[in-house]
């Protein structure tokens, strides 16, 4: 089950888990109460709450964007959404949803896990010699 922190379960919550694909773009939506409608959120890496680093968080536009990871705050449905894209296998690991507040920030745990991406194998034949003159000659009879 993931975790709050303070309070209940109420405040955000979101995805115990969540799997992508390398080179895939994944999205977790979090929602939180209505009290929180007009603070800012953002998502966090690291199995521990306390020491999580906030990869990136709401400006005054309930938008943000660093690097791979976009975060949105859709107010008027109290939704939180994340996007990473460019997915990595190094990216499986334990993130966080949260709320910055005075005190200490609600948060909801999401264990993310990257799947290896599927490889695309483009393969061919080269004939050559008496076997490409035979083919030539079997199309242009038909």
């Amino acid at each position: 089950m993931g975790l709050c922190f303070p309070g209940s379960s109420v405040d955000i919550t979101g995805p115990e888990a969540v799997r992508g694909l390398e080179r895939g773009v994944l999205t977790v939506q979090c929602r939180y109460d209505p009290y929180w409608e007009t603070y800012r959120k953002w998502w966090c890496r690291g199995a521990e709450y306390e020491s999580c680093k906030i990869l990136v968080k709401t400006n005054g536009s309930a938008f943000g964007v660093k690097e791979r990871v976009s975060i949105r705050d859709y107010r008027t449905n109290r939704t939180l959404t994340v996007t990473m894209k460019e997915l990595r296998r190094e990216d499986t690991d334990t993130y966080w949803c949260g709320i910055k507040r005075a005190g200490t920030d609600p948060g909801f745990r999401v264990k993310v896990t990257i799947d290896p991406g599927k490889r695309t194998c483009m393969c061919g034949c080269v004939i050559s010699g008496p076997a490409l003159l035979w083919s030539l000659r079997s199309l242009s009879s038909d």
